[in-house]
């Protein structure tokens, strides 16, 4: 982890969604991350003003390059930049990767369930890949909260891991709209849809929730009030109040 601005070089920028997209990064001398820590990004402009915004980081463990997926916020300053403007070839400040304590490692021997509304799949996802390139055999279960299919982050990818990974399993909650075929209509996430679709007690599952902050914290009472123990518990949070919903 580095404390100092550096350069990255954008070396790829594909859209993800109508409203987000997926940038890889390339750190000179870098060597690699931990699934889960962020990077900030700092941009300044013409007159020196500058901003800086935090972004999880989707892979881990790919030496010098990154890839982050930013969803455009209404009146960002930095993400409409990073979604609409950016191109191959620029380059941007960056600062990290940053982060140890919300963390997964290749040598954690506990099953892990994994629980993301929204954008808030983003560090999940790399924790997946780096089990996924691992040879841990612990399982993973990932509970993906979603207004409608059309939002969701890395679909072929989840789909194919779900179909083919022994050890991943993936389950989905669609708060506005459905997939065609999807046996029950849109819904509100519930404890009891929680507790349905989740790693039981009795597994002792270390336990990853990533979203905005009243769906984290939501979550993490009921987990709690149905007896999964508060330190198994590690969060991250984001932006704005938005909930279950």
């Amino acid at each position: 982890m580095s404390s100092l601005w550096r350069v990255a070089d954008v070396v790829s920028a594909d859209p993800e969604t109508d409203s987000s997209r997926t940038i890889g990064l390339r750190v000179d001398g870098l060597n690699g991350n931990l699934a889960g820590q962020h990077i900030d990004i700092r941009l300044t402009a013409d007159d020196g003003y500058t901003a800086v915004r935090s972004y999880s980081v989707a892979t881990a463990g790919m030496d010098e390059i990154l890839e982050i997926t930013v969803d455009e916020l209404a009146n960002g300053e930095v993400s409409p930049y990073l979604v609409r403007d950016l191109i191959v070839g620029d380059r941007l400040e960056i600062r990290g990767p940053v982060g140890g304590w919300f963390v997964w490692r290749p040598t954690n021997p506990n099953p892990v369930q994994l629980i993301a509304g929204g954008s808030g799949i983003v560090p999940l996802m790399a924790m997946i890949r780096a089990h996924e390139a691992s040879e841990n055999p612990s399982q993973f279960r990932l509970l993906y909260s979603l207004k409608s299919p059309e939002s969701g982050f890395y679909r072929e990818e989840l789909l194919t891991l779900s179909r083919e990974s022994p050890r991943l399993a993936v389950d989905y909650v669609y708060t506005r709209k459905v997939p065609e075929g999807w046996p029950s209509a849109p819904k509100r996430l519930s404890a009891e849809t929680l507790l349905a679709n989740i790693l039981p007690v009795h597994d002792s599952p270390d336990i990853f929730i990533c979203g905005q902050t009243m769906f984290v914290e939501t979550i993490t009472e009921w987990l709690v009030q149905a007896g999964y123990p508060a330190a198994s518990i590690k969060t991250e949070r984001f932006g704005g109040t938005g909930g279950i919903r």
